[in-house]
């Protein structure tokens, strides 16, 4: 997009500013980054709006039976798994990092998009292995025109890790395709560079998808 265009955008910009949307709003709409319209406004004055409750219409007989089929299957589940001892805590750390952390040799990774799964992972990783905690690392991956700071803030709580210990984040750029809402706080990596670490993660992979103990 050449100058004129720039230019376009920054009176769009400016306009939506005064109307009072917020940065991230803006630059969804405009598709340009965050930073860009923080520059082009910065000098506008910004009254917030007022946010507009949308009306949700009541659910029909469909979608009524089809949440009491979750709700219940939710609640045979938690009866089931019940609450998890130390052996079971360990299983299913291990199990989770089979499918989705990192086997390169040298560094245990993890990275996910869901809170409750890098919640797990970390306090796995804490209670079975003797951790350094000032070399944990937490690297965000987050679309343009998302807060940043307001997920930093989410993850920090999420990982325990010091928002001083976060690595520079990247940010994708926008993809059209997905909601803005659907991953609000992106995706998080946390690492732990330790070769022997690692290597103790794996032996436990192995021994889990190795053992001969499962049904058939």
């Amino acid at each position: 997009m050449g100058y004129r265009g720039k230019v376009v955008e920054r009176h769009q910009a400016r306009e939506l500013r005064a109307q009072g949307a917020t940065l991230a709003e803006i630059a969804e709409q405009l598709g340009v980054s965050r930073s860009s319209v923080s520059v082009w406004v910065r000098d506008v004055s910004f009254e917030p709006r007022p946010r507009v409750r949308a009306r949700r219409r009541a659910p029909n007989a469909l979608q009524r039976r089809r949440q009491a089929e979750i709700d219940e299957l939710l609640a045979q589940g938690r009866a089931r798994i019940g609450d998890l001892d130390g052996r079971d805590l360990l299983i299913a750390g291990t199990a989770l990092y089979a499918g989705e952390g990192g086997k390169r040799d040298g560094e245990v990774s993890f990275v996910n998009s869901d809170p409750a799964m890098v919640e797990l992972f970390c306090r796995w990783i804490r209670v079975f292995f003797d951790i350094d905690e000032t070399r944990l690392r937490v690297r965000l991956y987050l679309h343009e025109g998302l807060d940043m700071e307001a997920a930093n803030r989410r993850w920090s709580e999420v990982t325990g890790v010091p928002l001083d210990e976060f690595r520079r984040p990247y940010r994708a750029s926008v993809d059209r395709s997905i909601r803005s809402t659907k991953h609000e706080f992106g995706c998080a990596s946390v690492t732990y560079s330790c070769a022997r670490t690692h290597r103790a993660v794996m032996g436990l992979v192995r021994a889990l998808l190795s053992c001969q103990g499962l049904p058939g």
